[in-house]
């Protein structure tokens, strides 16, 4: 796919899936602004990109501030011309338990996460509509943002928030020409090697040895690249009738996630007292409960050797 002439922002771009993204679209023909909190890293994506035959520069500070977000924008259209697709994929982790987590541990990552798109989203915004021509936005989400996860109050709750203000922002930004979608990624990155049914694999990514097959299809797990060529197609012209969805992908899995939605209901004249909702709610609306939480699927385990 050929998005050339197309210049993006990729926040947290130095490393997993944010390098990942970065060098797909550059190789795409993109050129690319790679946001990271720390230069070498940074600066060695751009010089990765630069040396594939790409356009890359760095603009190295962290996200969550208006300003951080307005020295993105103004570093595409000042190095490049425009702006034209913006990737929100910075982050950090802080896991505890509800009652092991300190307010830091909490604003940090709302800080990254949640206010960090809100800040980058709003800039490029305001932008694409200045300059009439449309654009992309693409947002990160998670698994544990759909489903919760033990331990990430923080990240669960910024997570499902970036996907509501996908949906949102979808609606504002639809008579601009601007789409927005929200990915639901699952590969081996710092984020997922925490996840212990993921870990064992994680590891033998990291020593060079591939994924097994039904791994990459039952976990939807991969690598970073796996990921990243439907960030091109979101990005691209291609994909201009696509706003407002919350699109998985992992392995060899590409999916769509249902939005929140009532799935039964019950009716009665007059109203719910407490006691008639006690007496009524599990043979209505809740005879079949919801689920909660990521699902660990069946996985082979590795032998000896293959660990």
């Amino acid at each position: 796919m050929d998005i050339t002439g197309k210049v993006a922002v990729v926040t947290g771009a130095g490393q997993g899936l944010g390098r990942a993204y970065a060098t797909a679209l550059a190789d795409a023909g993109a050129a690319v602004v790679v946001n990271d909190m720390n230069d070498e890293t940074a600066a060695a994506v751009v010089d990765a990109i630069t040396a594939a035959g790409g356009r890359a520069v760095a603009e190295v500070v962290p996200v969550g501030t208006t300003e951080s977000a307005q020295r993105l924008v103004d570093r595409a259209v000042n190095t490049f011309g425009r702006l034209d697709v913006m990737v929100t994929n910075a982050g950090v982790l802080r896991d505890r338990v509800l009652w092991n987590m300190s307010d830091d541990d909490f604003d940090t990552v709302i800080q990254v996460h949640l206010r960090g798109t809100f800040t980058c989203v709003r800039e490029a915004a305001r932008h694409f509509r200045a300059q009439g021509e449309g654009g992309r936005v693409i947002l990160a989400g998670s698994p544990a943002g759909q489903r919760g996860n033990f331990g990430q109050t923080n990240y669960a709750a910024a997570k499902a928030g970036i996907v509501a203000m996908a949906r949102t922002w979808a609606m504002e930004l639809g008579r601009a020409g601007v789409t927005v979608n929200a990915v639901i990624p699952n590969a081996a990155t710092a984020m997922t090697e925490t996840i212990p049914f993921l870990a064992p694999y994680v590891e033998r990514m990291e020593q060079g040895l591939p994924v097994p097959s039904v791994v990459r299809r039952a976990a939807s797990f991969g690598t970073a690249e796996d990921v990243a060529g439907l960030i091109v197609y979101l990005a691209s012209d291609a994909s201009a009738g696509v706003t407002g969805q919350a699109i998985g992908i992992g392995g060899d899995r590409l999916s769509l996630w249902s939005h929140p939605t009532e799935i039964r209901s019950a009716f009665r004249d007059g109203g719910w007292s407490a006691d008639v909702i006690a007496e009524a709610f599990e043979s209505t609306v809740a005879e079949v409960p919801e689920t909660f939480g990521i699902p660990a699927p069946k996985l082979p385990e590795l032998q000896p050797q293959e660990a």
